[in-house]
C-alpha cells in the first residue's frame, strides 16, 4: 500500500522527533532502530523508506535537536536563558533539553558528518548567546570569546550536574554555582566598557 508524500512527510517528522528525544536520554548507542520505531508508532521495514542507516538517522536527528534548543530560547533575555538553561527541571529533562549537553560526547565518536552538524549547531548557540550578550552592552558589541565560555561553563555544569545522584547537593550546586557565575560574566561585560 502506497502511502501519501503527506503522510510520508509526518512519518518522517515523528521519527525525527521521537529519534531526538530518545537519544537525548539515552545516547546514540542506547537506542536501536526496532525500539525507535515502535515508539514512533511506525514499522521497523518503514525506518529504511526514509534513511539508509542509523547514522543518517542520528546526523539528520542532531540537527533537529539543535535547532530546538535555538528555538526554545529564542526571544528570551541571556539572563533568563541562562536561568531556565541551568536549572533542574533542564537538567531533569533529559529527552527533552539541549542536545549538545546530552549528546556531546557521543558526538566525538561518529562519523565526520555528524560532528560537521554539531560544529554548526553549537556555532549557531555561540552566536545566539554572543547577540543576547551585545543586548546587555552599551555599544551592542558582544565578545564571542565570552559567549564560548558561557556556553561551555553551562553545557559543562549540565553535564555534570547529570553525573551526580540525583538527589545529591553535588547536582544542584553545580547549578546554582554556574547560573551565578554566568550571570556575573555577562552583568560585569556591561561594567567593565
Amino acid at each position: 500500500m502506497r502511502i501519501t508524500k503527506e503522510k510520508k512527510q509526518e512519518n518522517y517528522g515523528r521519527i525525527i522527533a521521537t529519534a531526538s528525544e530518545l537519544f537525548r536520554e539515552r545516547g546514540f548507542d542506547g537506542v536501536g532502530v526496532a525500539e525507535l520505531m515502535e515508539r514512533a508508532g511506525l514499522t521497523h521495514g518503514g525506518f529504511y523508506n526514509h534513511f539508509r542507516s542509523k547514522e543518517e538517522l542520528i546526523a539528520e536527528s542532531t540537527e533537529n535537536g539543535l535547532s530546538e534548543t535555538l528555538k526554545r530560547y529564542a526571544g528570551h533575555d541571556v539572563l533568563a536563558v541562562m536561568e531556565l538553561y541551568l536549572a533542574r527541571e533542564h537538567r531533569d529533562g533529559r529527552g527533552q533539553g539541549c542536545t549538545a549537553a546530552a549528546l556531546g560526547c557521543d558526538a566525538a565518536r561518529q562519523p565526520e558528518e555528524t560532528k560537521a552538524i554539531f560544529a554548526e549547531g553549537i556555532d549557531k548557540l555561540v552566536r545566539a548567546l554572543e547577540d543576547g550578550i551585545a543586548q546587555h552592552h552599551a555599544s551592542g558589541a558582544g565578545g564571542r570569546a565570552q559567549a564560548i565560555a558561557i556556553l561551555a561553563q553551562a553545557v559543562g555544569a549540565i553535564v555534570l550536574s547529570r553525573a551526580c545522584p540525583d538527589d545529591s547537593p553535588l547536582a544542584d550546586e553545580l547549578l546554582e554555582a554556574c547560573r551565578a557565575d554566568c550571570r556575573d560574566a555577562i552583568q560585569n561585560r556591561v561594567r567593565e566598557r
